[in-house]
């Protein structure tokens, strides 16, 4: 069928088409107004093979061009024409392909509401990523919107290594204040979890007057120059960028799913099946302390106690596998960290500003023994907005001049109003009850597909959940039946995707992250799980 030769189709009459031509297997149109909305239209043609789309200037929009290149995919489509300066695929994709960003799903976000969002073709998916974390009172957050706007129209940057601050800031401050823990009353504010690592890393050094840095196997905090050096849960963040940062120390974590120890004792100490709270019984999980003794083996054998500036942890290791420590583990760390002098840093770039059901998931473990002395934080702080900062001891700053802290867009006038909101959304809306309501009913669903899917782990705090798949054999050894079959967990992220629900992997082994806003609902809690087991029914055709 040809339509609109001579002048042009709009939206409106791609719909006619659509509504009387249901049928239509080839479709050539001439181009003057269609947009993302009309080229969202022909994904209701079932039997439709071949689109060609000719125009005169202008080619069609960026919007419509993506809507164009996701209905290709999806359908499969032979798509020709001239109305593009080449094809658009090469157009939109080339410039995100090659950059080393790798996004993982295949589509071009369109908007977003709460825990959903619409790609270009108009479909609509729950999104259980949430930004990795960061999006934590949903896409679009009333409040956030109108706090971005409004400051949008008094100033957007004021900058921090000019100005002794401006209002938002000083009112962030505040805010911090009362959800911080006590001792932490110092506030460093730049753009990214990275930069806010590397910057405690400098305030630990400048404040000790040592070098040295211990962080744990497995962790993740982040890829510039000297938080990668930290890092240990991918070795594809690292690979071919050395030499790294000195003075870093890489100390064994707990994880006790994997522990020989365990495994040897028949896992009575970490019984191989989801765990449901309360989480730290004795009956549900007993580390033997090798973890620990390691590290204090370590300022032995490895690097001088006196050299040790600090000792860096994720409460929940987010991109390792949201692995949580065992009992113990957190109040050992801060009587290790006493006694030498040693300062410990809580990353909670993911793990915080309510993601646990509490601000900060340090004070899940060990009843908040850990007490340390600066918290990382990003992602959620600000509804995704860029903003990250280091919250720290007031006498830790005592060493450093003017000017050795600082970043141009570093405590944005425009993020920190998004970040006031945020605080002030999460408290009113109760969404702390709600991330540990929603958190329990989704780890309940989780465990109850443990009986039909070769789950072997449950794991996380509030509304940072995740899973570990074991083989899908019942054969073999206890350890072998720990083992899955790789990209598992990446097999079942796809299918899940083919049921509109957004996940993600975490770690080197085949685990999955659940990480949806604060204030997500019992409804769409049950629609993921209802997501989740399709895609599981799909990998493992049961």
């Amino acid at each position: 069928m040809q339509a609109g030769a001579g002048v042009g189709v709009s939206d409106a009459c791609l719909s006619a088409i659509v509504a009387h031509c249901s049928q239509l297997q080839d479709l050539d149109i001439s181009h003057n107004h269609v947009g993302p909305d009309g080229i969202a239209l022909l994904h209701a043609l079932p039997g439709l093979t071949h689109l060609n789309i000719s125009c005169q200037q202008p080619n069609l929009s960026d919007a419509a061009a993506a809507a164009l290149v996701q209905l290709r995919q999806l359908k499969g489509l032979d798509v020709g024409g001239n109305s593009f300066s080449k094809p658009c695929e090469v157009q939109l994709q080339q410039q995100r392909e090659g950059s080393g960003a790798g996004g993982k799903l295949d589509i071009v976000v369109q908007k977003g509401l709460g825990s959903w969002i619409w790609d270009t073709a108009g479909n609509k998916y729950l999104d259980m990523t949430a930004g990795i974390g960061a999006t934590s009172t949903g896409h679009c957050h009333p409040k956030v919107v109108e706090a971005v706007r409004e400051q949008a129209g008094n100033i957007v940057h004021a900058q921090q290594n000019i100005f002794k601050a401006h209002t938002k800031q000083l009112e962030l401050d505040a805010a911090l204040s009362r959800i911080m823990p006590q001792q932490l009353t110092k506030y460093f504010y730049c753009n990214s979890g990275s930069e806010a690592v590397d910057n405690a890393v400098k305030i630990a050094r400048a404040a000790t007057g040592r070098e040295c840095i211990i962080a744990f196997d497995g962790g993740f905090h982040g890829r510039s120059i000297g938080a990668m050096a930290l890092t240990t849960s991918k070795v594809i963040y690292k690979q071919h960028f050395g030499p790294f940062m000195p003075g870093v120390h890489i100390a064994p974590y707990p994880y006790c799913l994997h522990c020989k120890v365990q495994a040897e004792k028949g896992h009575s100490g970490y019984h191989v099946a989801p765990y449901m709270p309360p989480f730290d019984s004795p009956d549900n999980r007993v580390c033997c302390s090798a973890p620990q003794e390691a590290l204090e083996w370590m300022l032995v054998q490895h690097v001088h106690p006196g050299d040790v500036a600090a000792i860096i942890l994720e409460p929940i290791m987010g991109e390792g596998g949201f692995l949580t420590p065992p009992p113990g583990f957190m109040a050992g760390l801060r009587q290790l960290a006493d006694k030498h002098g040693i300062l410990l840093i809580a990353d909670e770039v993911q793990s915080g500003a309510g993601r646990s059901g509490m601000w900060w998931a340090h004070g899940q473990f060990d009843g908040g023994a850990m007490q340390p002395d600066m918290v990382v934080f990003a992602k959620g702080i600000a509804s995704g907005y860029p903003l990250a900062g280091v919250a720290t001891r007031q006498h830790h700053f005592d060493n450093m001049q003017p000017g050795t802290m600082g970043g141009t867009y570093g405590g944005n006038a425009v993020a920190c109003a998004a970040a006031l909101a945020t605080i002030k959304a999460i408290e009113s809306e109760g969404m702390l009850g709600n991330a540990s309501q929603r958190g329990t009913q989704l780890m309940q669903g989780l465990v109850g597909l443990a009986d039909r899917y070769p789950i072997i782990d449950v794991r996380g705090r509030g509304l940072m959940v995740g899973i570990e798949f074991g083989s899908s054999s019942s054969s073999g050894s206890s350890s072998s039946r720990l083992k899955a079959e790789k990209g598992v967990a990446m097999a079942v992220t796809k299918a899940a995707f083919k049921h509109n629900l957004l996940l993600m992997t975490a770690g080197a082994r085949e685990s999955i992250r659940f990480l949806p806003p604060l204030n997500v609902t019992a409804e769409e809690v049950d629609t993921c799980l209802n997501g989740f087991e399709a895609a599981c029914k799909e990998v493992y055709k049961r």
